[in-house]
């Protein structure tokens, strides 16, 4: 391969693209009831539980062992803290940002929302990088198709996640242009972190199971502590319909994670 760090970069736009490609569902739902909102609101749900686990807990963990140091279930516990106290300090930065006049209580939903799956987006990026950054050292048709795979995955996995930005902003009240925005941007820290990874292969690969780690405390903090509670709210009509939305979210998330490794 003739220039890694160029390839790096081109794969990470692609993973972005898909992630854009996500958000663009938003387009599909004119005017969805509240009882559509709910679902969408808990099919992101699962989406964030799963991808915590088979994105970054579980890569924590086995890069964490492929290195000397700390042992890694100490690695993930750690990242996984840092990332949840993280979260929660955000929280309690835009709540008061959000209690100004003229500031919408839904504000602080929407942020963390973005700022948790743009957290997710970094450790992904670097992936890749690291990946592709790798075949500077030899570019055996082993190590290509092995990089090529880990951004055909994450790729696909990013799909999911661009709905799981646009559909609650959906539901705070933003338009669709802006939910669409808002949902392709959150994946736009990929190629920057690929190139980053590429560039510093070493270095970046000991830090990526605590980036990974990290992330996932973030995920879970905000999709059970913001998006669960809200997919429940007038629930008592049809009390399973974003429950249902949580499960069908964790079911493709773990089924594609799982099939693409």
């Amino acid at each position: 391969m003739e220039n890694p760090i160029v390839w790096a970069l081109i794969a990470t736009l692609g993973t972005w693209a898909v992630t854009a490609a996500g958000a663009a569902t938003v387009f599909l739902f004119r005017r969805p009831s509240p009882e559509a909102m709910n679902r969408m609101l808990g099919f992101s749900a699962g989406v964030m539980i799963a991808a915590s686990f088979w994105s970054l807990l579980q890569p924590a963990i086995a890069r964490a062992a492929e290195q000397d140091g700390l042992p890694p279930w100490l690695v993930a516990t750690l990242g996984f803290l840092l990332g949840a106290v993280f979260l929660w300090a955000s929280d309690r930065v835009v709540t008061r940002a959000s209690s100004r006049p003229g500031r919408g209580s839904g504000t602080n939903h929407v942020v963390l929302l973005i700022l948790a799956i743009t957290l997710h987006n970094i450790p992904e990026g670097l992936a890749v990088g690291v990946a592709f950054g790798a075949l500077q050292r030899g570019a055996s048709p082993e190590a290509v198709m092995g990089a090529v795979s880990i951004a055909f995955g994450i790729g696909l996995q990013n799909f999911p996640e661009g709905a799981a930005v646009s559909m609650p902003l959906r539901r705070e009240g933003a338009g669709r242009l802006r939910s669409f925005l808002l949902g392709q941007a959150s994946g736009l820290v990929e190629p920057v972190a690929g190139v980053l990874g590429a560039l510093l292969v070493g270095s970046v690969e000991a830090i990526l199971p605590y980036a990974l780690a990290f992330a996932a405390g973030a995920m879970i903090l905000v999709a059970v502590h913001e998006l669960i509670p809200e997919c429940q709210r007038n629930r008592e009509a049809r009390p399973y319909t974003a429950t249902m939305g949580i499960v069908a979210g964790f079911a493709i998330m773990m089924l594609l994670d799982v099939a693409l490794g």
